[in-house]
């Protein structure tokens, strides 16, 4: 018969003790020969290692036999703890509270409730509201609709959240064609307010430095597609260009402050350097800019999305009140290879970095004069090239002059003129405009990542229009982002240039206690919080704002 046995947990002490007591199998007088008979091998071990595989050491002595004692010391922190799920008060995430006053203070919330108004309805719940309160749920992490249910918990704050169902009509609403119009000018709106007080704020707007100097006045939008993977069936959703499925959404991002400006949603076979949708997005991302500071505008393109009628589109928005300056990515031909041949050894010049310093095996040329193929695009343009030592990656798909020469190259076109940027020295050199260009790299992370990071990982409705106004939600979101983290964390600069995960662990995942006294709600903090300081600096600053009109 099997042999069975009785378990005792036994408490002393603090202790715990596991006592394995003898079934109805472990009789003293059990016959030679059989299994019960047989001494085991772990029965008289005592060794500071047990048999097993890899022979894993342990720190506690070991002796398997019935009637053992075997001690599980506790690790202390766990002593007498109890966990229980009926706390009063307490309230998680409560840097949603930061997100939805930056959302009021600048207006947003007023002007969508307006926006997504229409005639002979009246919803119980605010449209608007709904809206903000999603984008501020996207902002704390959630990732579908029904990730709306996390702000339950601030009802005693915010009031009751809305449900997912009122979540699906407002999204549905807010992604219509006939409000996509409307929802734009009521977040262009609510952003001119937002950079009139950045402006006014004590650090100033943020503008972009780059080789060690300031481009004062200058407004850099940065354009690149990404992909959106579908795991199920959904509406519009096809196949990509990396043998995936779901979607190619194309954005514009303003590098100052690290908001996304405008994004069109698009099936996943959506080409990379379709002209019509970079010329829809580029428009919608300017009107989003406030007209004050509309006046220059640099627009940054990678190679894959630039097209002879994307540059002929940039120079034509250049006008007498208006400067746009651009770089674009260029594809290498064998006549530009040619080009690169011509080029004198002494005329390449050490490449510069983001911080103004030299770098080693990095040159810098110009060829516009070299190049065959400027002649057929339009006057005004210069052709830079950089070549660099290539890494293992890269030497398997160089081409057979680059394996020639034993450099990596690239080439940029831009219609920065030859005296430079004004007030900017030295923005002339092909250096300058090299380093400027690369920063549009920047975009994959404080543009891209950040997207995926705050609702652009998944879309979550098997409808185009829903998924429409879920992208809208989450720009939103990085608007929110990155309004609190421009007004209120001003003050702090590892929280100001922090991206959205370090914000959550630092600053918007803060627990907290709601109190009632005197007719007065008292939202309490832990004064042993590493960012309560911060967190009590950003709710002072944003509660200090002007009031919107």
């Amino acid at each position: 018969m099997p042999v069975s046995s009785e378990f005792t947990l036994l408490m002393v002490a603090g202790v715990c003790t596991l006592r394995v007591r003898g079934g109805q199998g472990a009789r003293e007088d059990v016959k030679e020969g059989t299994a019960a008979a047989r001494p085991s091998p772990l029965r008289s071990f005592e060794g500071e290692e047990r048999p097993g595989s890899g022979r894993l050491p342990v720190t506690t002595r070991s002796n398997f036999q019935t009637g053992a004692l075997f001690a599980m010391q506790h690790n202390g922190w766990d002593h007498a703890l109890k966990v229980t799920a009926d706390g009063k008060g307490l309230v998680g995430h409560a840097g949603a509270v930061l997100l939805r006053k930056a959302a009021d203070q600048v207006g947003l919330t007023g002007l969508l409730s307006g926006a997504l108004k229409e005639k002979r309805t009246s919803p119980l719940f605010d449209r608007g509201i709904a809206l903000v309160s999603m984008a501020a749920a996207i902002t704390l992490g959630a990732t579908s609709m029904s990730d709306i249910g996390l702000l339950a918990h601030l009802a005693p704050l915010f009031g009751a959240p809305p449900s997912g169902p009122t979540i699906r009509r407002a999204l549905d609403l807010a992604g219509s064609p006939r409000m996509l119009d409307r929802v734009a000018r009521a977040r262009a709106k609510a952003r001119a307010r937002a950079w009139e007080l950045i402006a006014a704020a004590g650090t100033g707007f943020p503008w972009l430095a780059v080789a060690g100097k300031v481009l004062e006045g200058w407004i850099v939008i940065d354009m690149d597609a990404t992909l959106v993977t579908a795991r199920s069936d959904k509406e519009r959703a096809a196949a990509t260009w990396k043998k995936g499925y779901g979607f190619h959404p194309l954005g514009a991002w303003c590098r100052n402050t690290r908001e996304c400006l405008a994004m069109l949603l698009r099936s996943g076979n959506a080409g990379s350097n379709t002209f019509a949708d970079h010329k829809e997005v580029l428009a919608a991302a300017l009107k989003q800019v406030p007209s004050r500071f509309r006046r220059k505008i640099v627009v940054r393109v990678d190679g894959a999305g630039a097209s002879h009628d994307l540059v002929e589109h940039l120079l034509a928005l250049d006008s007498g009140w208006r400067k746009v300056l651009f770089t674009t990515g260029w594809m290498i031909t064998a006549a530009d290879e040619e080009a690169i041949a011509m080029v004198p050894q002494d005329a390449w010049k050490p490449g510069t970095g983001q911080d103004g310093t030299a770098e080693e095996d990095k040159d810098i040329a110009e060829i516009t004069h070299l190049l065959s193929r400027a002649e057929n695009w339009p006057a005004g343009l210069r052709f830079i090239v950089r070549r660099v030592k290539p890494s293992r990656r890269q030497a398997r798909n160089l081409t057979a002059f680059e394996k020639k020469t034993g450099w990596r190259y690239s080439v940029i076109c831009t219609n920065i003129p030859g005296a430079g940027i004004a007030a900017v020295p030295g923005s002339h050199h092909p250096q300058f405009i090299d380093v400027l260009h690369r920063d549009h790299a920047c975009v994959e992370t404080a543009g891209i990542r950040t997207a995926k990071s705050m609702g652009l990982r998944n879309l979550p409705s098997k409808t185009w229009q829903v998924n429409c106004g879920w992208v809208i939600a989450a720009n939103i979101a990085a608007d929110l982002a990155a309004w609190t983290r421009l007004l209120g964390h001003r003050g702090e600069p590892e929280l100001r240039d922090a991206n959205p995960d370090t914000l959550r662990y630092r600053v918007w995942h803060l627990p907290a206690r709601l109190a009632r006294h005197a007719r007065q709600r008292t939202l309490a903090i832990s004064e042993t919080w590493p960012r309560a300081e911060a967190f009590l600096a950003c709710w002072q600053r944003l509660c200090a704002l002007p009031a919107p009109a």
